[in-house]
């Protein structure tokens, strides 16, 4: 899991067929730091497995499906991308849970300077805009961002905008986005479960497991052991006569 926090910016220094898939070596040499292999790193939001590593760099294999969904179907030697680690159990959720499986891609459509900060117009595919909510959360390139604005609901072309900050302008790759350019999108993960629970709606068949709190019948308490006169308690709904059960 990670949290949309971008460690640093690394560069792609070398891409290899594997398959039907890429291995890529990057350059990075602060998220190496204490790898080991089989750690999870998220480039560009998409969530990769360190299958090597040297001083400065790893490796990772990408299969199809990835290239499909995300913008590595288009990476070249020396594209930048964001890099994070993944989160260690009981370290700060600084961003939001961030999985790095990519939903799909968006376009930006528009960028708007302002004194101090950019704001960021994307546009998404019309399945993904139910995902998205105004001061919700989204990952573009594996960044964690709060939506500040949102497309009506039913339009053609769906889309959302994102407020930067100076310090995510300089410490990720967004601060280069123009207009035209595609971007990794994840979708918050509570969005998604919602969404699957309501696409089953009253048809979702019964689950055909007993549930203790429902079934088990708490014996009365027996206390005889202590007081020979005390006999336990009858159960709620059980017929007594002359005094015995």
């Amino acid at each position: 899991m990670f949290t949309g926090i971008i460690e640093e910016i690394g560069r792609i220094t070398a891409i290899e067929p594997s398959g039907d898939g890429v291995r890529l070596t990057l350059h990075a040499p602060r998220s190496i730091e204490g790898v080991q292999h089989g750690d999870s790193i998220a480039v560009s939001g998409v969530c990769l497995t360190v299958v090597d590593w040297t001083a400065d760099g790893f490796t990772a294999d990408v299969m199809r499906q990835t290239l499909d969904m995300s913008t590595l179907d288009a990476a070249r030697e020396g594209t930048p991308v964001n890099l994070e680690r993944a989160t260690a159990a009981g370290g700060r959720l600084g961003g939001h849970i961030v999985q790095g499986h990519i939903d799909g891609t968006g376009v930006v459509r528009e960028v708007r300077p302002g004194a101090q900060w950019r704001v960021v117009r994307i546009g998404l595919p019309g399945h993904l805009a139910p995902l998205v909510v105004d001061k919700g959360s989204i990952a573009v390139d594996g960044v964690s961002l709060t939506v500040s604005a949102v497309s009506a609901a039913g339009v053609a072309d769906p889309w959302f905008e994102v407020s930067l900050i100076p310090e995510t302008l300089t410490a990720t790759t967004l601060g280069e986005r123009l207009a035209g350019d595609r971007v990794n999108l994840e979708t918050d993960i509570l969005a998604r479960h919602v969404q699957r629970l309501l696409a089953f709606g009253a048809s979702a068949p019964e689950d055909p497991r007993p549930w203790s709190f429902a079934t088990t019948e708490v014996p009365a308490a027996d206390y005889s052991i202590l007081d020979p006169t005390l006999a336990p308690a009858p159960a709620m709904g059980s017929r007594t006569e002359g005094g015995s059960r």
